[in-house]
């Protein structure tokens, strides 16, 4: 019986912290693969750091199709919890393994096809090119092990375990940290294998949480479990895992392209310019995608009470929610506006990269509020089955808003042109969050 489910029951502003927090950790230690490679990889070269800069479009497009399918199970199974539908929920868990494998291996296929013509499209210095190939050859088989232990992240935090999934992820983290150093200078027994080195570090880290995953999913006291008896595929459940998942891609996927876009734009500059943006969009991430980790765990609590009919409780999930984005993101901004030249001695920038980079960091550090706040209207809408207002959002964030903003501002200001572009489009897209918001309050009072 689940009618004493905490999610039901329980005091919305502490069902928000205990659901939050380890999400929130889950989406820091997740994002830190990326700044962690970038940092030990900027003491090999700057060539080096343009490298990875220039292959983490592609790694993040790879992470947005695993939160894809993550979100989607995640959102399936907390409604069916909140239904009271057992079976459907476990259901719903071999369904989401099956896509994560098989969507995986498609798009670790897919990686190694396209690296070359891309990285030939940003840049004709062939030390870099190489040095792309050599990293994303070996970074593009992380795409299962992510995949599946991000499915399995989702699918134990709908039940509302949030720890359980934040032990794995740290393991993970925890590799990747150590084997970084180790196996990009070569420390030890350990090859010095240069910055394919850092590439099997994050695969390594990803396997192991993928093990760990399966382990505590395959546990006995789980609250869902792999359906294997009597299951059959359902077009219907995959297009509902697919549709309530959506969202969380485009946000995830937009920034793919959006790094792309911009790209395009400072190559007209120069590579110190891209190794910065790289660099510093990592930084970016690690800020957004931690208050996102926070947005996600409303998700379930929001989506869970909207399936059992609870309005009330749904609202000041959303509420509650809010406040805490607000307070995150002026935390986050603060910390960029205050310590740009730290940040970026981290990447061992040089003075060429300071010369712009730190004044750069405070104009985009602007937008962080105003993002937080359009992302977690977008969240609410997604979890009361708004989804096309929620992709419109995201589609408003990182399309609609910011390509005609750099392309007018680049034209006016030049390079600092290219950093105002962020705050410009996300405060554009918070004002149309908010209408759409008022517009949902309005249609429902009456």
């Amino acid at each position: 019986m689940q009618t004493n489910n905490k999610m039901a029951v329980a005091p919305v502003g502490k069902l928000i912290w205990q659901m939050s927090i380890p999400p929130l950790i889950s989406m820091f230690l997740q994002y830190s693969y990326n700044l962690i490679d970038s940092a030990f990889v900027a003491r090999l070269s700057e060539n080096a750091l343009i490298a990875v800069s220039l292959a983490f479009p592609i790694t993040t497009l790879m992470n947005a199709a695993s939160i894809w399918i993550g979100v989607g199970v995640n959102v399936l199974i907390a409604g069916y919890l909140g239904q009271k539908k057992q079976d459907d929920a476990n259901t719903t868990v071999t369904h989401g393994l099956l896509l994560a494998f098989g969507i995986g291996a498609l798009l670790n296929l897919l990686a190694l096809l396209i690296m070359k013509p891309y990285f030939r499209a940003f840049t004709n210095n062939e030390e870099i090119y190489q040095l792309s190939i050599a990293y994303m050859s070996v970074c593009s088989f992380m795409q299962i092990p992510n995949m599946v232990h991000i499915a399995i992240q989702k699918m134990i935090q709908a039940t509302g375990n949030m720890v359980a999934p934040m032990c794995f992820q740290i393991a993970g983290v925890i590799v990747n940290f150590v084997f970084d150093p180790i196996l990009i200078f070569g420390i030890g027994v350990f090859p010095d294998m240069g910055i394919r080195g850092a590439a099997v570090a994050t695969v390594a880290g990803y396997s192991l949480s993928m093990i760990l995953a399966f382990a505590l999913l395959l546990g006995k006291k789980q609250k869902v479990q792999v359906k294997i008896k009597g299951f059959h595929l359902q077009k219907q459940m995959i297009r509902r895992i697919f549709a309530f998942g959506l969202p969380s891609f485009i946000m995830n996927a937009l920034s793919s392209f959006m790094v792309t876009f911009v790209n395009l734009f400072l190559v007209a500059y120069s590579d110190t310019a891209i190794a910065f943006f790289g660099a510093y969009f990592k930084v970016q991430q690690l800020i957004v995608m931690t208050v996102n980790g926070l947005i996600q765990g409303c998700l379930p609590v929001m989506r869970f009470n909207y399936g059992a009919g609870n309005s009330e409780r749904l609202h000041s999930a959303f509420r509650y929610g809010t406040a805490l984005v607000t307070g995150m993101m002026i935390l986050g901004t603060l910390a960029v506006i205050l310590f740009p030249a730290q940040i970026l001695g981290l990447f061992t920038a040089s003075e060429t990269m300071r010369s712009f980079g730190i004044s750069a960091m405070r104009i985009m550090a602007a937008s962080y509020l105003f993002c937080g706040l359009s992302t977690m209207i977008s969240t609410y809408f997604q979890a009361t089955e708004k989804v096309g207002s929620s992709m419109a959002i995201q589609l408003c964030r990182q399309m609609l808003f910011l390509a005609p903003a750099l392309w007018c501002l680049d034209r006016l200001f030049h390079l600092n042109g290219i950093w105002l572009a962020f705050p410009v489009a996300e405060t554009a897209t918070l004002l149309v969050a908010l209408v759409m918001m008022a517009r949902h309050r309005h249609k429902n009072i009456s």
